[in-house]
């Protein structure tokens, strides 16, 4: 499988200001792979040493922050060559060793000319607490699940991932591509953006193997919350995730305690909420009081909605089956269209820096379902499934702050289209929102 992140991850070799690299995100999302991978195709060779499954690696950085002794322990140790330029070091669960987490700031003072990356999951890193973190000394790439894109390439389907590639103007998609497109879209609503699902279809085409895959990826995640987590929120965790379904199958997608248990309040759920969201595996979107800079100024911090890390992953813990696939559009508009909602927003986040927020009225009740901030603007998004797109919350949106909005976005199942008022992107071309907003803008301006 190809992941579009070597790229960066090629960037960062070349850069003469790198760091020791850490990536983050959740569990099981590939961090591992993507290192090994690149240390094979960019590198002479790759010395890979991890201190969950050899403890005894720790012990090289009990005693010392000399990275020569410290090197030179880890190759006598484990049997590998390493030479400055020439090899990555790749310290995986790096969070298990808060010493070895420490010591990369002096690889990065000390010994620049080793390249040294690390894999750890957030939850891991977040909560280990070291005693000094190199800060400034180090540098973070996220990783998140497999694109649509990277599926398609995943998937044998080169001809559609090269012609989206190549689309560069809002001009009308032909049958020929549309079609083929929304058919893999609702493939990918199927197995997700997790490798190891990506991989159980694309290798097998077995739909049993990749519903029993997603169920393990979510086992793993219980497992791991009794692992790291306190054992007092062990049950909340739970909780909280399983009612992620429920919770945006409402009308009023705002997060409600209620739903978790009845007479649950905020105060006994937050930490384990907080928790959550550290490892990336949930989102948390707040909603915003009016678009502005910077978008965190104008959060409730009242009022949020949640969202899962991946699609698939929000389809197989919604227990809806993937007979849906060959029902219409069902898989799109299911529970509210949340899993539309769910893939837009990963992709959304995968593309901005800033996590999107969302907005609502009440009395008569208008809700955009996103606000999204591209360098100084803010861009309102509804994500529309079902047939009738007409975006009455765009519209007042943009009555409301009209001076504020050069453009309107709509996610739906109709072609794309630019009308001067309202870009509409189909779905399967969430991945290039940023490169079709950008279009839409020249335009505007033009």
């Amino acid at each position: 499988m190809e992941r579009f992140i070597l790229k960066d991850l090629l960037k960062w070799k070349n850069s003469k200001y790198r760091k020791p690299l850490i990536l983050k995100g959740v569990r099981q999302v590939g961090k591992t792979w993507i290192l090994n991978e690149f240390g094979r195709q960019y590198y002479k060779n790759t010395a890979y040493f991890n201190f969950d499954e050899n403890e005894e690696y720790k012990q090289f950085f009990e005693t010392t922050k000399d990275t020569g002794r410290i090197l030179q322990n880890l190759m006598m140790a484990g049997g590998q060559v390493i030479k400055p330029e020439e090899t990555l070091i790749i310290f995986d669960e790096i969070q298990e060793c808060n010493k070895a987490l420490n010591t990369l700031k002096y690889f990065c003072e000390n010994a620049p000319e080793y390249h040294i990356a690390c894999a750890g999951s957030l939850l891991g890193i977040a909560l280990s607490k070291p005693a000094s973190f190199p800060v400034g000394k180090v540098e973070f790439i996220d990783v998140f699940p497999m694109t649509f894109a990277e599926f398609l390439k995943a998937n044998g389907d080169d001809n559609l991932f090269d012609y989206i590639n190549s689309i560069n103007s809002i001009e009308t998609i032909p049958d020929a591509f549309f079609n083929p497109l929304v058919e893999k879209l609702k493939m990918y609503y199927v197995t997700g953006g997790m490798p190891e699902s990506v991989k159980s279809w694309t290798e097998e085409r077995d739909v049993d193997l990749t519903q029993r895959t997603l169920s393990n990826i979510l086992g793993a995640y219980e497992r791991d919350f009794a692992k790291h987590a306190n054992t007092k929120d062990f049950p909340k965790l739970s909780l909280i995730l399983k009612s992620i379904p429920s919770q945006l199958a409402r009308e009023n997608k705002k997060f409600l305690y209620s739903v978790i248990k009845d007479g649950a309040r905020a105060r006994e759920y937050e930490d384990a909420l907080q928790w959550l969201c550290d490892t990336n595996l949930v989102y948390k979107i707040y909603r915003s009081n009016m678009p502005g800079l910077p978008v965190s100024a104008y959060d409730d911090l009242t009022a949020f909605k949640l969202y899962l890390s991946d699609v698939g992953l929000l389809r197989r813990l919604s227990m809806l089956s993937p007979s849906a696939f060959s029902e219409g559009n069902r898989l799109f508009v299911e529970f509210k269209g949340s899993l539309s909602e769910n893939y837009v927003l990963q992709s959304l986040i995968n593309q901005f820096e800033a996590i999107p927020r969302y907005w609502t009225t009440d009395n008569p009740r208008y809700e955009v379902d996103f606000l999204i901030q591209r360098n100084n603007d803010i861009i309102p998004v509804e994500v529309k499934s079902e047939g009738n797109v007409e975006s009455r919350s765009l519209k007042k949106f943009a009555e409301k702050y009209n001076d504020k909005v050069q453009l309107r976005v709509r996610f739906s199942m109709k072609n794309l289209r630019f009308d001067g008022r309202v870009l509409n992107i189909p779905l399967f071309l969430a991945d290039y929102a940023d490169k079709l907003i950008g279009i839409a803008l020249m335009l505007v301006s033009a």
